[in-house]
């Protein structure tokens, strides 16, 4: 695969993006459906990041090579992992512990907190616009949790879900950093490594024997994650950060039907109000950094589900 840019195909580019959020809201819906089997996480990290690592393994033979696997920071690759792995073990609790739409919703949470962590932490200018559009996106998960609704979640799940959140806005951060050094074949190979060998290392204390259904559903998950990974990396080769983004909260529309239709969990309208909130702040948010001339952190990372 070449370097160089290709010649701009927006509705190619969009495809590519609603493909990557429709394999990772089936993929949410499979590991989902594995937990309520008996599938704990440990195994669920395992079984998601192997056949992830082999889908990844051949787009890196049939396209860039392996050499684009090479690094000189193998500290920042640990750092990076070891975030990511944290915040899929608890990005995975949340899909157990909460309805799929929810435990989904609260995910895309993370661009809001990544925009606190940049400001916190790297000492970057965020603006009245910014700021205002992270508390709507507040306001969006204050509406979904909707305490007092009559509809009550798991307190344990909510918690489990914004601290999987705020790991996530950390790998943000942290590939952010990483990400003007190393290349995405290395970044997307090396987590999907070391998130293997954690998942191996857990399997002595953790793993249990399954039936073939569960067994399938584990392996369709883990490829259908493998496809997200490099579909939603393709699809910037192709159009605009500005373009692509918006379609990334598709999952939350397919992650909405399925829980209703598969889980009979259908959504209130107070989480459909959240969501509507949590996603018009994402995409803001990715807007205002395309027009600074910065691609936005939810354009560098797959979600870690």
């Amino acid at each position: 695969m070449s370097s160089a840019q290709p010649p701009e195909r927006r509705l190619l580019g969009v495809g590519l993006r609603i493909i990557a959020a429709t394999c990772f809201a089936t993929m949410a819906a499979l590991l989902k459906g594995a937990s309520d089997r008996g599938v704990s996480t440990p195994e669920m990290i395992f079984w998601r990041n192997i056949w992830s690592l082999l889908v990844v393994s051949i787009w890196i033979t049939l396209g860039p090579g392996w050499a684009a696997v090479r690094t000189n920071r193998p500290g920042a690759h640990l750092t990076r992992s070891a975030l990511g792995i944290v915040g899929m073990m608890f990005t995975f609790g949340a899909l157990a512990l909460l309805p799929l739409a929810e435990a989904t919703t609260l995910t895309y949470a993370a661009p809001i907190l990544a925009t606190i962590l940049s400001g916190l932490l790297l000492g970057e200018a965020i603006g009245v616009r910014r700021w205002s559009a992270v508390a709507m996106g507040f306001v969006g998960v204050v509406l979904v949790v909707r305490p007092g609704d009559g509809v009550h979640l798991p307190m344990i799940g909510v918690l489990v879900g914004i601290i999987a959140a705020l790991g996530q806005s950390a790998v943000m951060i942290t590939l952010r950093q990483i990400g003007r050094t190393e290349g995405t074949a290395a970044i997307v190979f090396w987590f999907s490594v070391l998130s293997t060998a954690t998942g191996i290392a857990m399997l002595p204390f953790f793993g249990r024997p399954h039936d073939m259904m569960t067994l399938e559903m584990m392996c369709l998950a883990g490829s259908l994650g493998g496809i997200a990974q490099l579909t939603m990396t393709a699809s910037l080769r192709f159009a605009p950060v500005s373009v692509v983004v918006p379609f990334d909260y598709l999952q939350i529309v397919w992650a909405t039907l399925i829980g209703a239709i598969v889980f009979g969990t259908p959504p209130t309208p107070l989480m459909l109000a959240g969501a509507a909130l949590i996603a018009a702040s994402g995409i803001y948010t990715a807007y205002r950094e395309t027009r600074r001339g910065r691609e936005p952190d939810q354009a560098r990372a797959a979600p870690e589900i």
